[in-house]
């Protein structure tokens, strides 16, 4: 308890500090002290700096957790104006490494066995340090080069800690601060303590790397190193050492030879295939995480690290954002709206006309810019911001993707900055898109959907019943607004006629098939024929 509130004490020294003090009397207890404002104001050695850079050297001053918020928050552009979100991206992991010692007792109690057990040898100068962990470079005794990841000894309750005093700024910002509700603080602060907690967890990460591995394996544009689950443990991870050179070194990979504008389109095919191939992707793509292989310069590839955060993606989302991508380039804005509420990204009683109107005055001025400059990211930005005027909530895996898809686009720009991301992207949407309606995926649902069918068929067939007899008693009641279901009928139709022609079809087939032997030959044909026709009226919807 001491140590939290000389934590506290030390939060309100750096904000007094850095001129940040407004914030401190914005708490209640502290508004007694308001008349020390103008001896207070003596503190700020940063008068003649700017708000933006202000909070960046404080976030900086405050320590590694509050230097990972405010990485979290360079990705928060639909929250933040840029000139704030540029500072965030600013802050770097610079963090003294800890003793080696201290390295070396975490790795033998997590594995239960001495040092050189496990390893011919331990190089006990750190590779990198981090705000989180640090690497070893080491060889086992198989001779297999290997580097070490050992999580920070004791950082689980430094990192708790500091986000309840987090949550704590967070509710004064939202109730104090003019215009913090916008902000959404405190669900800011609560979706960076998932994010942070599960990166401390080396057995998650390790268990991302081996599904990246297998999505990759035998691929020749990404390379996951392997990684030795049998080392894996809570705060250790063991991964192959590899070679590369960093992808932000442009200069370097130019004088290597290497394929740059294939390498840059590269970028955006890997992420792409992650997203609407695997539904599932590496949501940590930043330059220190991403390398390249120049064995073979004409031919490169990528290989990735850290696999602490990872996006998924469901079917429904992948379908709407792939159409939202092709509908937004083919200026089909009252598409874009429809796909918002057939997505249930917003409500179904928003108004069409509305929603596309508003969709149209964001994305327009887009268009103003040469098409090789259209950001993918910027667009899914766009959207999400015009949503939240029609009360649209923005799931993680969402902002995971966006914050994805700007890393991809500055890599891809950094190399070749006449990258063309819509001319890359646009035959993987499309293929995906009408992969989507062929009568192969669509046989693939139902037949992943039959059996669950099945199940569930007597309780359906005796509600059918109850809600039949209730109609012809006349005592079944709906009460629904006529406005809400019309629109939600109109958006819905396709979707539901097709999955009643799709359970009426199955239905029939299986009890057919399964009182076969009770039917004559003529009747038992018909209804297969009518089970046949149901199912290919399903497909054709």
């Amino acid at each position: 308890m001491f140590s939290r509130w000389l934590r506290v004490l030390k939060i309100h020294w750096i904000l007094m500090r850095y001129g940040l003090y407004e914030l401190v009397f914005m708490i209640p207890v502290f508004r007694l002290f308001v008349f020390l404002k103008p001896v207070v104001n003596l503190l700020n050695k940063h008068k003649n700096t700017s708000l933006p850079i202000r909070i960046r050297l404080a976030l900086e001053a405050l320590g590694p957790t509050f230097v990972k918020l405010g990485q979290a928050l360079s990705t928060r552009s639909d929250l933040f104006p840029d000139e704030y979100v540029d500072e965030f991206a600013k802050l770097q992991d610079d963090v003294p490494a800890f003793e080696s010692l201290l390295a070396i007792q975490i790795i033998e109690k997590s594995l239960k066995k001495p040092l050189l057990e496990v390893f011919d040898s331990f190089d006990e100068v750190p590779m990198a340090a981090a705000s989180i962990a640090q690497v070893h470079s080491a060889v086992l005794k198989n001779g297999d080069e290997v580097v070490v990841k050992v999580v920070r000894p004791n950082i689980q309750k430094v990192i708790l800690r500091d986000i309840q005093l987090m949550e704590m700024i967070a509710r004064v910002v939202e109730n104090y601060v003019s215009g913090g509700e916008r902000l959404r603080p405190v669900e800011v602060v609560q979706e960076y303590r998932r994010t942070i907690l599960s990166e401390l967890d080396l057995t998650r990460e390790a268990a991302n790397g081996m599904q990246l591995q297998r999505n990759f394996e035998g691929s020749t544009e990404m390379y996951i190193p392997h990684i030795y689950m049998e080392y894996a443990c809570k705060d250790i991870m063991v991964m192959e050492k590899i070679s590369g050179v960093p992808v932000d070194h442009v200069d370097t990979l130019k004088a290597l030879g290497v394929n740059i504008p294939k390498l840059a389109e590269l970028s955006v095919e890997v992420f792409f295939k992650q997203v609407f191939v695997d539904s599932f992707f590496h949501a940590d793509m930043h330059p220190g995480n991403i390398f390249v292989n120049v064995t073979d310069p004409m031919n490169p590839s990528y290989i990735a690290l850290d696999y602490g955060i990872i996006g998924t993606l469901g079917e429904e989302d992948k379908h709407y954002l792939a159409s939202n991508f092709l509908a937004f380039f083919n200026r089909d804005y009252r598409r874009v709206a429809e796909l918002h509420v057939e997505s249930g990204w917003v409500p179904a009683d928003t108004s069409i006309e509305e929603l596309e109107s508003a969709v149209r005055s964001i994305c327009e001025p887009i268009f103003n810019k040469p098409l090789s400059e259209i950001s993918f990211g910027g667009f899914l930005l766009s959207l999400f911001q015009t949503g939240r005027r029609f009360k649209m909530e923005v799931q993680p895996q969402l902002v995971l993707l966006q914050k994805t898809l700007f890393n991809i686009e500055g890599i891809g720009r950094k190399l070749y900055p006449e990258l063309d991301l819509w001319k890359t992207a646009k035959p993987f949407l499309v293929k995906f898109v009408k992969s989507q309606k062929s009568v192969k995926s669509v046989a693939q649902k139902y037949q992943r959907a039959i059996p669950n069918w099945v199940d569930n068929l007597p309780e359906a067939m005796q509600n059918m019943f109850l809600i039949s007899q209730d109609m012809v008693r006349g005592k079944l009641k709906v009460d629904i607004n006529d406005k809400v279901l019309e629109k939600y009928q109109k958006i819905q139709a396709k979707q539901t006629t097709r999955k009643i022609y799709g359970l009426m079809g199955s239905v029939i087939f299986v009890s057919t098939i399964i009182s076969w032997h009770n039917l004559d030959e003529w009747i038992g044909g018909g209804l297969i024929i009518l089970a046949v026709l149901a199912l290919y009226q399903a497909l054709r919807e």
